[in-house]
């Protein structure tokens, strides 16, 4: 939209006295306004200041200017709302700026001002201030550097700082003013200084703090003073802002406040004279706390979302997945129309005013400053606005607000009421269950010996115990909840996750009847519950590069151990999704496989690239080499399952020979032999957020007893003198993972090479035959349900094709499903194999959680095994099961010309 500069003089004097005066009072700025010179008319109000007898009074004048500038501009259509507040909130930071130094200066005049700072919150820290904003800083300051004058104490010169301070900001003349300072956001407000020592207030944040101070620390940052000490305190309490585990007795609370103010805002419900643009329903504050509540929830564990601005943190949610972009688009337009006309509300008479005016006449003059025609058209307009986005408001304190009184009705019951309770949810011996879930509020449990731990226990106890009731395995069930807090270092947050989201009760109660690998991990870590309050959870994960993203991505001054952290933290909540996927049957089992194998490749790539750096720092590099990461096995042909290890073989591209240019060179094959550890290490240590993988590397050159890491050129070498048929084989399902594309396509030649180099029938197969006898007679199947080593399971599946592409150097692709359709088409294989590979594979994967030990689930779990199978009961697996065994035996028979004998 072209800008309008004639209209928008012309309404600022006849609608906005404040504006008015300031036109008469600035020609030369009301002149260079009128010729339509927008940011010359800026570039002179900073200038505004200038030969000021005060530094007071600089500001003062600057602030009028400025302020007539932007109004005009915002009036005019040339400004956008960003650019408006952008400019008023980059002022009030150059004004605690010069404020901050004048003030250490009036005690110590030839101080150089250090030691004291600002943190800009709310509107200020987000760069979102308007016309007639209070600031809200925070007032910090380091004893040590602080001048002062030899008598005074670091305190009381901290205070008179503080008091000079808001004298210069808010001090009222003919000029006008600063800006009004508010200094109730600091710690302890009521008892506390002016200004607070920076390591007393890092105290309070780590102990004491409330949780809407942790809202109020979404939009904080160092805005005046000491700047670098202020980002400093900020990375230091970042823990507090943003946690990893959701905190929702926090989040409960400032839902429960947000809708106090709601309930206790006195004024007009809907649009109409008197309504509160900033705390009516629908207004500005609810889309500020639907952003925020949102960033609460989520940021701990994902840092793209960690916005301050309002519209900037709606846009961030929607991308991630968190809001759906419908909503941020309208709540995004609401905000930034409602800001606008709170600006026109300000613009008349520069009162700090978010209420359309009571009186008739002046509704319509505010209308007629925006360009409305009357004040009915404003109300129109803001009945619609406010009603779309109080719809949504509605919904998001309805579900976080959580229940005032549940602990009141939650109590705890008598050791009767509870064993009744017990016996009417249907458990045995109810009276023996009542005493021993008594004896873990007694002190049979640490996590239940405090007080909040316990309410917040009882708060959730009877909707835990009719989950468990519901169960598949309700005794079961019960007894590995009581394990799983056993584990807990503090189950609190646990329990009130389940009490804001009772649906994951349910999901607990089967999780640990019917997933033992599962419950393992949730014992570890109840935190896996967190990401599953999202439907997203339920989703696959996406390509390695969209997972490769989010796993690397961390706060700037993240170190090395951190990301090892992070991206186990991220692992272990994707691995613990796709099993809950499986157990509830919404994901194929196959799906699954590939979603762990892109999972573990991302982490791969992302640790192997942190490793990469972290070792480069300290040895340099060699010049022309790189490292090379190849996977075989399942995480070659991209199929893990929950219990798989990780297959890969360590190598480099380049000349063996050259040196690391460091200051104490390293040749190359020790340097990627010490690198390749580094990697491994940093894929299976043990951090504290858990474990990630093992790691097997014995399908390198020369086994165990070879070097962990070999150039190319040996590589390929090794495979064409020396490799045994087996190694052969295995290489037919290799696929590079890691490294410079050039070097990857190397890597491939040589493998295709190799694979497809004839070959002696008869020796290959007496080898493989040799072979798969061996490893039956030292690995039998573990159990009936053993799919992998059960004969005419998936090992001897996996040998006729690895037989069969070695032979007829055909299907050569490291999927096993993508090389059987390709010796299908070749007529070497019946179709009907696929299908038994895709039977077998889906119980594979799901068996590994539900029947981790190849032997008969209990009947719960067989169902849910049997439905991931595609089948419709127990019997029916246990038939398709044996057909498919049938069909892998008639191939082995038909290839071999040897019969396979299975039970």
């Amino acid at each position: 939209m072209n800008a309008d500069w004639t209209s928008a003089l012309a309404r600022a004097r006849a609608h906005a006295p404040y504006l008015a005066q300031g036109l008469e009072r600035l020609p030369a700025l009301a002149e260079l306004l009128a010729s339509g010179d927008g940011e010359a008319a800026l570039a002179s109000a900073k200038e505004a200041g200038e030969g000021a007898p005060t530094i007071g009074s600089a500001l003062r004048r600057e602030k009028q200017a400025l302020a007539l500038a932007l109004a005009v501009g915002d009036l005019a259509g040339a400004f956008p709302l960003l650019r408006v507040t952008g400019e008023l909130s980059a002022f009030a930071d150059r004004a605690l700026d010069a404020a901050i130094a004048e003030a250490i200066r009036r005690r110590v005049p030839d101080a150089e001002p250090a030691g004291f700072l600002a943190l800009a919150l709310g509107k200020h820290g987000a760069r979102e201030l308007n016309y007639s904003s209070d600031i809200d800083p925070i007032l910090l300051y380091d004893p040590t550097l602080l001048p002062r004058r030899e008598r005074d104490e670091p305190g009381e010169a901290a205070q008179r700082v503080a008091r000079s301070l808001m004298e210069l900001m808010s001090h009222v003349d003919h000029e006008g003013y600063v800006f009004r300072v508010d200094l109730r956001l600091r710690p302890a407000s009521e008892v506390s200084p002016l200004a607070i020592p920076i390591d007393a207030a890092l105290t309070h944040y780590e102990s004491s703090a409330l949780a809407w101070e942790r809202a109020a620390f979404i939009r904080a940052r160092a805005c005046a003073g000491d700047i670098a000490a202020g980002e400093a305190f900020l990375a230091a309490i970042r823990p507090f802002v943003w946690r990893k585990s959701l905190d929702f007795g926090a989040i409960a609370e400032v839902g429960r406040l947000t809708g106090r103010i709601r309930a206790n805002h006195h004024g007009p419900k809907a649009p109409g004279p008197g309504f509160d643009l900033k705390k009516g329903r629908g207004g500005i504050r609810e889309v500020e706390f639907f952003a925020q509540i949102h960033q609460l929830i989520h940021g701990g564990r994902n840092p793209s979302i960690r916005l301050r601005g309002t519209r900037a943190s709606l846009d961030a949610l929607a991308a991630a997945g968190i809001i759906a972009g419908e909503d941020a688009v309208l709540l995004g337009d609401s905000y930034d129309r409602l800001r606008v006309l709170e600006h026109r509300l300000q613009m008349v008479a520069d009162q700090q005013t978010h209420s359309l005016p009571l009186d008739p006449a002046a509704l319509d003059n505010v209308a007629r400053l925006d360009g409305l025609a009357d004040g009915a058209a404003l109300v129109a307009e803001l009945a619609g606005i406010t009603e779309a986005v109080g719809q949504r408001y509605d919904r998001l304190v309805a579900e976080h607000a959580g229940e005032e009184t549940s602990v009141a009705v939650s109590a705890p019951r008598s050791g009767a009421a509870l064993a009744a309770e017990i016996e009417r949810l249907g458990f045995p011996e109810p009276e023996v269950l009542a005493a021993r879930i008594e004896g873990w509020r007694s002190g049979k449990l640490r996590v239940l010996r405090s007080e909040a731990a316990r309410a917040a226990f009882d708060a959730v106890q009877p909707r835990l115990l009719a989950a468990f009731a519901a169960a598949p395995e309700p005794l079961h069930a019960l007894l590995r909840w009581e394990q799983l807090l056993t584990n807990l270092p503090s189950a609190v947050n646990l329990f009130r996750l389940l009490e804001a989201r009772p649906g994951l009760a349910d999901l607990v109660a089967r999780v640990l009847c019917l997933a033992p690998p599962l419950a393992d991990a949730l014992a570890q870590r109840a935190d896996l519950l967190d990401p599953l309050i999202d439907a997203s959870a339920f989703d696959l994960p996406g390509e390695v590069f969209d997972l490769v993203e989010v796993m690397a991505r961390g706060e700037a001054d993240d170190d090395y151990e951190a990301l090892l952290g992070r991206v186990r933290r991220k692992v272990g909540e994707l691995r613990f999704a796709l099993g809950v996927q499986l157990i509830e049957g919404s994901t194929d089992p196959l799906e699954i496989a590939a979603a762990l194998a892109r999972v573990a490749e991302a982490a791969l790539a992302v640790l192997a690239a942190a490793t990469i750096a972290e070792f480069e720092r300290v040895h340099g590099r060699v010049p022309g080499c790189a490292l090379v990461i190849m996977g075989l096995g399942r995480f070659g042909g991209g199929a893990l399952t929950h219990a798989s290890d990780l297959d890969i073989v360590f190598l480099f591209s380049g000349d063996h020979g050259a040196e690391s240019d460091s200051g104490r060179p390293l040749g190359a094959t020790l340097y990627f032999n010490r690198l390749a550890q580094r990697v491994s290490a940093a894929l299976s240590v043990p951090t504290a957020e858990g474990a990630l993988y093992e790691v097997d590397t014995r399908l390198r050159p020369s086994g165990a007893q070879g070097p962990l890491a070999v150039s190319l050129d040996s590589f390929a070498r090794y495979q064409r003198e020396n490799a045994w048929t087996w190694e052969h084989m295995a290489l037919t399902r290799a696929r590079p993972l890691f490294g410079p594309g050039t070097a990857q396509d190397e890597l491939r030649t040589i493998v295709r090479a190799e694979l497809t180099r004839p070959r002696d029938p008869a020796k290959l197969r007496e080898d493989v035959l040799a072979m798969r006898a061996e490893m039956a007679r030292h690995k039998p199947a573990k159990g009936p349900l053993d799919v992998k080593l059960l004969r005419g399971g998936l090992v001897d599946l996996e040998f006729v094709i690895h037989y069969l592409q070695l032979r007829e150097g055909r299907g050569l692709t490291p999927a096993l499903s993508e090389a059987l359709v390709g010796l299908a088409d070749a007529g070497l294989v019946p179709s009907s194999l696929s299908e038994a590979y895709r039977l077998m594979g889906r119980l594979l994967v799901a068996a590994r959680l539900l029947a981790p030990e190849g032997r008969e689930p209990p009947q719960a779990a067989r169902a849910v095994l049997a439905r991931a199978c595609g089948c419709a009961d127990w019997n029916g697996l246990l038939a398709a099961l044996a057909t498919a065994r049938q069909t892998v035996a008639a191939t082995w028979s038909a290839t071999f010309e040897q019969e396979l004998e299975i039970d």
